[in-house]
């Protein structure tokens, strides 16, 4: 009897290795699929009004998830908030204005995207303002290190070293 392995062992191994790399393939492909919270019986029937309510919820954030849009979310609350997104559109509200009316109740934290107002001036503009000192700061340093020296002077002895390696 050899000690190597059977065909029926190699068979059972390439089997084995085959659904393995099946299931590797299938986990690679389903890992990057979102997985989105909206239940079959909240879909809208008009499939217009159905991707603009899409459109919104991808822009509201769920207050209790807070990084997820109630879209994405499966909160109790925001069902609650995807169903009046929906009710708004079927009767007759703009974007706009499904938008305006969610942000009067919840305030402005619930848009995931600030609008730009006086009041989110500092959100939207620290980030250039930063940009702008870091910029001067950077010039200021290094007009300062360029009019400094970079060494100390070479003593006597450490010239004369260096004026028989020249060749002087």
């Amino acid at each position: 009897m050899s000690r190597g392995w059977s065909t029926s062992h190699l068979a059972i191994a390439q089997a084995l290795a085959t659904f393995a790399r099946l299931c590797l393939c299938l986990a690679a492909i389903m890992a990057p699929m979102p997985a989105f919270a909206v239940n079959p019986d909240e879909v809208l029937p008009d499939a217009t009004l159905e991707a603009r309510a899409r459109t919104i919820s991808s822009e509201l954030r769920c207050m209790v998830c807070q990084n997820q849009s109630i879209d994405d979310s499966n909160a109790d609350l925001a069902r609650d908030l995807r169903l009046l997104v929906r009710k708004r559109l079927v009767d007759g509200d703009t974007d706009r204005q499904v938008l305006d009316y969610i942000v009067s109740r919840y305030g402005e934290f619930v848009l995931l995207k600030p609008r730009f107002t006086e009041k989110t001036l500092i959100l939207w503009g620290a980030p250039i303002a930063l940009f702008v000192v870091g910029g001067f700061a950077l010039v200021v340093y290094a007009r300062r290190r360029a009019g400094k020296p970079t060494g100390k002077p070479l003593t006597p002895e450490e010239e004369a070293q260096l004026d028989d390696i020249l060749g002087k």
